[in-house]
């Protein structure tokens, strides 16, 4: 008969060095599939476009709610430079308005001097405040008539403070693949209040598609632990009766 501490003990080693730290962390997400939401704010939601304008004047501060009913605060502050008009929606589509968002999205769009290609745009920054902190929030964020830009997240908590920044290599194109940057920034604890999108490209506007949400709590680390010391002590007893049954 084998002694069972090796397993258990190399079991233990490595189940512990993967559970969460014990301090509450933020980090970035780059893909929705692996961002784990259960909520959704899509822009629908605030109204239809009807052909044969393609889009929808928006006001530069209003209130959109989730699907489950939260309510978040959208701010992007006026243009500095004349001409540029309010926020915009619209509806990417082939026929419409291509962009590498998914066909069929709408765009929360900031705004730009129409007329022109490439055309100075309000670059924000775009302005998310939860009415509940939760625990992520991200999008997919692309910049007009840009190529190749760097987006930034900035998260911060309900006294204003700072919790951390990200940024990430952006593309924007018509492709309508889906391919626009996601940005996802999640913590151990629901504690994201607001969240600033902005790129590294001045006086251009900015577009983001539905914004995914989690409000669910990621386990405390120590639970976790517990529940895994839990787990391999009852995995142990079972193999112990096992073994006493056939000796």
């Amino acid at each position: 008969m084998k002694p069972l501490l090796g397993v258990t003990g190399s079991l233990l080693t490595t189940l512990l060095v993967a559970a969460p730290s014990l301090s509450a962390t933020l980090s970035l997400t780059t893909t929705r599939a692996d961002f784990g939401s259960n909520d959704v704010l899509d822009w629908a939601k605030l109204g239809s476009v009807v052909p044969p304008i393609p889009f929808k004047v928006l006001p530069f501060s209003f209130v959109a709610t989730s699907a489950d009913g939260l309510n978040v605060d959208v701010n992007i502050p006026p243009p500095s430079q004349p001409g540029i008009t309010p926020p915009l929606l619209f509806q990417t589509t082939a026929t419409g308005i291509p962009t590498n968002f998914a066909a069929g999205d709408f765009v929360l769009f900031t705004g730009l001097l129409p007329g022109q290609f490439p055309g100075p745009g309000n670059s924000g920054p775009l302005t998310l405040t939860f009415e509940t902190p939760v625990t992520g929030a991200g999008t997919q964020i692309a910049v007009d008539d840009t190529l190749q830009f760097v987006a930034s997240v900035s998260a911060f908590d309900a006294q204003n403070k700072l919790l951390g920044s990200f940024s990430a290599p952006g593309s924007s194109s018509l492709a309508l693949d889906n391919s626009a940057l996601f940005l996802g920034v999640l913590s151990d604890t629901a504690n994201i209040s607001r969240l600033e999108f902005s790129t590294s490209v001045p006086n251009r506007a900015i577009g983001i598609n539905a914004l995914s949400i989690r409000t669910t709590a990621v386990p405390e680390p120590g639970s976790v632990a517990a529940l895994l010391l839990t787990g391999i002590g009852l995995g142990v007893t079972k193999r112990k009766r096992v073994l006493k049954r056939t000796i």
